[in-house]
């Protein structure tokens, strides 16, 4: 299966981690290889990049891709999460003596076009008759058919509702527990019934499956949780002057994003009321990005995905 795709934002994305030779970097989300194997070309001879992704899938094609930076890529199938442990064991495997400093750390949040590719069978498309599986990798044991089948109305209006912003989600839901109750919804085409029979598609630009589609992924990922979890761990793998950049696809990543760094870009988050601060906190971010960093015309023309990609970039102090 063939991951490498045109990454997004590649241009904007060197301009703001600018790698320098022999300069160490981490992708958390390394996919098809596009931004690491650009960021590799510019810390050559010396540096290294770690790439880490959840789908092992993806973890070979960035080994293929990667094939020519030796042992400077470093491939680990886990959840950029986990960074702290996999840092741990990189140094004792890599270089007991040599201290691990790394410049800079990527998340591209979104889909790969392998992945959505009638190739993929995952169930990430509706495009194809696919399972609904929708599991990054197989350490997770819950599918999107399980949610379909076995929650209830009021839990699949819930994450239609939060994850998929879809106005309709308690007809939606209701929809589905009807269904289900004829025969289970194991694949992308069910369920793609199901939703018309809520919606008119040939009224909307959007297919209406994209946002019910979308929740589903996000719960069966824990994207959101995940993020949130993350976003503090990655950046105190940083060094002052390290940046951390994040390229998220839909408003609710893009939020969380957004309110992570200007948490961190504030000295005290006591109420205003309060005389005198009791936090404690001080700030550890610079906001190099006042707003998010979106694609220009051209790359919108060569790679459509690239529309709803935005790029947000904190510095460490």
């Amino acid at each position: 299966m063939a991951y490498f795709h045109q990454p997004v934002l590649l241009n904007e994305v060197l301009q703001y981690l600018d790698p320098q030779p022999n300069q160490n970097f981490i992708d958390g989300t390394v996919g098809g290889a596009g931004h690491s194997a650009a960021i590799l070309e510019r810390a050559k001879p010396d540096g290294i990049l770690i790439g880490l992704d959840r789908d092992p899938k993806a973890i070979e094609a960035a080994r293929n891709n990667l094939k020519k930076f030796g042992s400077r890529a470093i491939l680990v199938q886990e959840n950029y999460s986990n960074i702290n442990q996999v840092i741990e064991k990189i140094k004792n495997k890599y270089d007991a003596g040599r201290s691990l400093q790394f410049s800079a750390i990527l998340l591209d949040l979104g889909l790969s076009s392998a992945q959505v590719s009638s190739e993929d069978e995952r169930g990430f498309s509706f495009k194809t008759k696919q399972v609904l599986d929708m599991r990054f990798g197989p350490e997770t044991e819950l599918t999107a058919a399980e949610i379909l089948n076995h929650w209830p109305e009021a839990e699949l209006k819930r994450i239609f509702k939060e994850y998929g912003e879809e106005r309709h989600a308690g007809l939606i839901a209701r929809q589905i527990i009807l269904y289900r109750k004829e025969q289970l919804i194991n694949f992308t085409e069910q369920l793609v019934e199901v939703i018309s029979q809520i919606y008119d598609r040939e009224h909307y630009k959007t297919n209406p499956a994209t946002k019910i589609f979308q929740a589903l992924r996000i719960a069966v990922n824990d994207e959101l949780n995940n993020l949130t979890l993350a976003l503090p761990k990655l950046l105190s793998v940083l060094p002052a002057g390290g940046r951390l950049a994040v390229i998220s696809f839909h408003s609710l990543e893009d939020r969380l994003v957004k309110n992570f760094f200007q948490t961190e870009a504030k000295d005290c988050l006591c109420a205003k009321e309060l005389p005198i601060c009791v936090c404690g906190h001080h700030k550890s971010v610079k906001i190099l990005t006042k707003k998010p960093i979106t694609a220009q015309a051209e790359e919108i023309r060569n790679n459509p995905r690239s529309r709803s990609a935005h790029l947000r970039v904190g510095q460490k102090l």
